[in-house]
């Protein structure tokens, strides 16, 4: 588990990394186009990042014989939740709640890369932090 001052300062390289990405990219893209630019720009930077993490899911310990997707895990402890949408639901808020618990990790970030300042697009999640 990181230390909190670690996980601080890799959600700045998050941040960063995400702008740079918006940067170059700009909106209007799929989001596949983002996470494989997030994905390298992060590798970039040294920092470990898989993307498509399954995890079962469980209901009192029991498999429910289904499995969700984290978009993309940064140093086992950060989860990244991409959209290149439009209009920010408030499910994908819930979303990103449920997958930090179930997951048992605790920070995450929610990025939408279909906005004209990527801080605007920018949410940051805590779970127990």
């Amino acid at each position: 588990m990181h230390d909190r001052n670690k996980l601080n300062g890799l959600s700045t390289q998050i941040l960063d990394a995400c702008i740079c990405v918006h940067k170059e990219m700009g909106p209007g893209l799929l989001e596949s186009v983002y996470e494989y630019a997030l994905l390298k720009e992060l590798e970039l930077r040294n920092i470990k990042a898989i993307n498509r993490v399954g995890l079962e899911l469980f209901y009192k310990g029991y498999s429910t014989g289904k499995s969700y997707e984290i978009d993309i895990l940064v140093e086992d402890e950060i989860v990244i939740e991409l959209k290149a949408v439009e209009i920010m639901h408030p499910v994908f808020d819930a979303q990103l709640i449920s997958y930090l618990k179930l997951a048992d990790k605790r920070l995450g970030f929610l990025v939408n890369f279909n906005v004209p300042k990527l801080k605007d697009g920018f949410k940051r999640f805590v779970n127990n932090f």
